[in-house]
């Protein structure tokens, strides 16, 4: 990827988010020519289960079957090879693809979002996001987490997370925004060595702008977190509505109704007022490192 891409340069890579812009143009053209999933599953002799997927971006058709229903929904001459290229664009592979065989498919569609995104919002209860670790902190949490990994795997996830983390580095990066509790930065992950460098790390980017780092407390009590993490994600363009994504053991859950979306950007605007001023969550997490055994 050119170090001189735009924000929306950046988004158009990304063939996740290609493939739900696509769902959603199909989307409109279908309700535009009145037909219901079952009509059009009918026409083209389709499972309604097919229409579906295309639809919530969980597949993307074929070229032949792209074509067969543009050609039911009427679109013709340049609308028509635009939506074509966008198919092309949203089949193509990702970099985190190569990595499929450690990657379950919800968290692979998260890094495809998570590429394109415009604005990240990270709430992190007890560990520190995943965008801001160092290479040791996150092979620890790897080491140490639910999962029973051997040593390649765990490497492999290290790499991808790194890898996650050049977005940062682009000059047009995503405007990242990300409330940790306390006990984030008060749990010694791997040793008081590592715990010391990933709290460093944090003042760092903190530093680096386009970054924002806050702390809630523990003196703040209950807070809007306390049901667990979550993460908002929007994107450049205003038609791709913001994407709400949590990790859970059974799996991982995406949210897009405007209501869900809604009611994770309140709770972050909670979380946002619990928390510290960011120059006193940065004296916050300089003190948790001075706190640390020396080794």
């Amino acid at each position: 990827m050119s170090r001189g891409q735009s924000g929306q340069e950046r988004a158009n890579h990304s063939p996740t988010l290609r493939a739900r812009q696509l769902a959603l143009e199909l989307t409109r053209r279908r309700e535009a020519t009145n037909l219901s999933r079952e009509e059009v599953a009918s026409h083209l002799e389709w499972s309604t289960s097919t229409v579906f997927r295309i639809e919530t971006g969980r597949s993307v058709p074929q070229p032949r079957s792209m074509r067969a229903l543009l050609e039911l929904y009427g679109v013709v001459d340049a609308e028509r090879e635009s939506l074509l290229q966008l198919a092309r664009e949203a089949r193509q592979p990702g970099w985190w693809h190569s990595f499929r065989d450690v990657l379950p498919d919800p968290y692979a569609a998260y890094i495809g979002f998570e590429s394109g995104a415009a604005s990240i919002q990270n709430f992190e209860p007890l560990v520190i996001p995943g965008l801001l670790q160092t290479e040791e902190y996150a092979r620890a949490t790897f080491h140490g987490g639910p999962r029973e990994l051997n040593r390649e795997d765990v490497e492999r996830r290290v790499q991808v997370r790194t890898t996650r983390q050049k977005i940062l580095t682009e000059p047009e990066r995503p405007r990242l925004w990300t409330v940790i509790d306390e006990a984030a930065i008060r749990r010694v992950v791997g040793d008081s060595k590592i715990m010391r460098e990933q709290l460093h790390q944090l003042i760092e980017a903190a530093d680096e702008g386009r970054t924002t780092i806050q702390v809630v407390p523990f003196r703040a009590g209950a807070h809007a977190g306390t049901t667990g993490p979550f993460v908002i994600l929007g994107f450049p363009q205003p038609t791709d509505p913001n994407v709400v994504y949590i990790e859970t053991l059974a799996g991982d859950i995406y949210l897009e109704g405007p209501e869900d979306v809604t009611r994770y950007m309140i709770a972050f605007d909670r979380l946002v007022a619990a928390a510290l001023h960011p120059d006193e969550s940065l004296a916050l997490i300089e003190q948790a490192a001075s706190d640390l055994p020396s080794q």
